[in-house]
């Protein structure tokens, strides 16, 4: 069976099918900075298998079974909070919305700096753009990422380390010859600012520090 990491990908398609219904179960997050995000922690699983769902729902409130003084297995304190709740039911009125503003948002990047870098391409779907992610293969990331910062303009690497390097999994074996193509990935990604109200002056302003940072 397959579950589905959609952390930051809640709203997006692919193949015409929405995230959260392939595989067995779909994880995603509401965490503040995520395209749908709260003003706290929280999240979400969805699933059609209604036997697991009803083990999520018990494992949510400390494993409880025919009621909350019965626990049958080892749970936690998962509820999403009412304060929460709230906030993400009035930012899904308007999340739609919000998802082809972002969309509107990464084409221009994507117009205007694909010729000096390498920018992100969406297969078959539409992504939601949590981050606006571009390569930089042949630049000195930390000085680009300083000379940006210069102008004003923010920027953050998701994700510095792959899985495999990261210390908790040091320990487990990875394919022949390592996965050089993740390696080579953390080391030259880096992404700029991206949200649903980036304003198109404040669009170019960042376009205008990348091609002026990489000819420097």
């Amino acid at each position: 069976f397959v579950l589905d990491d959609a952390a930051q990908g809640f709203g997006a398609t692919y193949k015409g099918r929405r995230l959260g219904t392939f595989g067995l179960a779909t994880a995603t997050s509401f965490f503040p900075a995520k395209p749908l995000g709260c003003y706290g922690d929280g999240g979400a699983i969805t699933t059609d298998d209604d036997e697991l769902a009803a083990t999520l729902r018990s494992i949510r409130v400390h494993g409880h079974g025919t009621d909350k003084y019965d626990n049958v297995r080892i749970g936690l304190t998962g509820r999403l909070d009412t304060v929460q709740a709230a906030v993400l039911i009035e930012k899904l009125k308007i999340f739609q919305d919000e998802i082809d503003a972002r969309n509107r948002v990464a084409r221009r990047y994507s117009d205007a700096l694909q010729d000096v870098v390498g920018v992100p391409r969406v297969v078959d779907g539409v992504s939601v753009w949590a981050q606006y992610t571009i390569r930089l293969p042949h630049a000195d990331r930390d000085g680009f990422a300083a000379r940006l910062k210069a102008r004003g303009v923010p920027t953050a690497i998701y994700y510095p380390k792959s899985m495999h390097q990261q210390t908790a999994y040091k320990h487990y074996p990875v394919a022949s010859g390592g996965l050089p193509v993740s390696e080579r990935l953390s080391a030259d990604v880096i992404s700029l600012p991206m949200h649903a109200y980036l304003d198109e002056p404040t669009q170019d302003r960042v376009i205008a520090a990348v091609h002026e940072a990489l000819s420097n």
